[in-house]
């Protein structure tokens, strides 16, 4: 069995968001599937998402985060929040 390498609980969600590679870029969509203090896990099937990106989190008050791409497989990413995580995670994401 893997021993579980986060450092901060995971939520199980599936909350659309955007994303964009400069502030002035069109939003893209995509799914974020599970999200912690640190990171998330995201859904964007036929696209590929670049390696650093900015995450728009819909309903969560135009919460963004800046991303780095730690993992890929087929439509899902692992990405970590750069430059800080999120403040409180659990309740204003199980909505």
């Amino acid at each position: 069995m893997l021993k579980e390498r986060r450092r901060h609980e995971r939520f199980a969600i599936n909350r659309a968001a955007k994303y964009r590679v400069e502030p002035r870029d069109l939003l893209r969509e995509c799914l974020i599937t599970d999200i912690s203090r640190d990171g998330a896990r995201l859904f964007a099937d036929g696209v590929m998402l670049p390696e650093q990106f900015e995450l728009v989190i819909s309903g969560a008050d135009g919460l963004t985060r800046r991303c780095t791409v730690i993992w890929r497989l087929g439509g899902e990413v692992g990405v970590k929040f750069v430059g800080g995580g999120l403040p409180n995670v659990g309740p204003a994401f199980e909505r």
